[in-house]
């Protein structure tokens, strides 16, 4: 890579690092007209949507993606 390409890079990366700085999560507390957030999650509801469920989901594609070559003739 020449200096030209690594200074552009530097300059991407800074510029993105400043402008992630500059919007805050701070802003997240202001609460919009509308707004109606739900309850929160137990901490059970909260490990089977994020863990239970792409586990299953992952094994029942994997059994129906390997379906066709389950019973196959042995050579």
């Amino acid at each position: 890579m020449d200096k030209r390409n690594a200074l552009r890079a530097g300059a991407v990366s800074a510029t993105v690092t400043l402008m992630m700085l500059l919007s805050s999560p701070a802003m997240a507390l202001t609460r919009d007209d509308g707004d109606d957030p739900g309850a929160g999650l137990s901490v059970g509801a909260t490990i089977g949507l994020y863990v239970l469920i792409p586990i299953a989901a992952f094994v029942i594609i994997a059994a129906l993606a390997g379906l066709p070559y389950g019973k196959g003739k042995k050579k």
